[in-house]
């Protein structure tokens, strides 16, 4: 007796088959997205040298380069982006890329700049840029000796170390500092009651 076969389905009418296909097709297109976004540069601005807070962002400061960011390209600076009066509200490290949120308006900045001299001399790498602490020792009564030193001002900034020149060299350095404006008052009357001032750098972990 004959033994009936069941009819076998056609090989391109599996749906299976065709939905691997799909599957395939998405896989080699999602790699070539992912290949093809990492691929794509962005030109953003990054910072030629050491800008304190406070600091006017001007176009001499920066860079131009091309980085692939991805997603976060819009929180970062682009050239088109520095406008022009703009301050920075934190300080960006050289070679540092700048981040869009960086900008501040200086009319609402609360930070100035005072120059004070240091009596101690100050270690080759408190540059622009460091955090330190502004010690002072009042005068006492008899004018001829000082009280026991104490912080003055706590975590200000340096935004620029002007060694002195001659004798004195040893002894003094001008160190212009970043300091918010309701410190100043208390600074300049250190300065002109004649205490004695010392600049400190602050190290990690202190």
């Amino acid at each position: 007796m004959a033994v009936l076969s069941r009819p076998q389905r056609a090989f391109w009418g599996d749906v299976r088959f065709l939905v691997g296909i799909v599957l395939v097709a998405l896989s080699v297109g999602g790699v070539w997205l992912l290949v093809a976004a990492s691929d794509a540069t962005t030109p953003v601005l990054q910072a030629k040298r050491t800008i304190t807070p406070g600091e006017i962002l001007e176009a001499g400061d920066f860079q131009v380069i091309e980085v692939g960011l991805g997603p976060v390209t819009g929180d970062y600076l682009a050239p088109q982006d520095l406008e022009p009066g703009r301050i920075a509200s934190r300080t960006l490290q050289k070679g540092e890329l700048v981040p869009s949120g960086v900008l501040a308006d200086a009319a609402e900045s609360r930070r100035t700049t005072v120059v004070v001299e240091s009596s101690t001399s100050l270690p080759e790498d408190v540059v622009a840029g460091t955090v330190v602490e502004v010690w002072h020792a009042p005068p006492l009564d008899d004018g001829r000796s000082f009280d026991e030193p104490r912080i003055l001002v706590a975590e200000v900034i340096v935004r620029a170390v002007v060694e002195a020149d001659g004798m004195l060299a040893a002894e003094e350095t001008q160190v212009e500092l970043v300091i918010d404006r309701a410190d100043v008052a208390e600074v300049l009357s250190a300065i002109t009651g004649g205490s004695t001032l010392s600049v400190v750098p602050v190290r990690s972990g202190s």
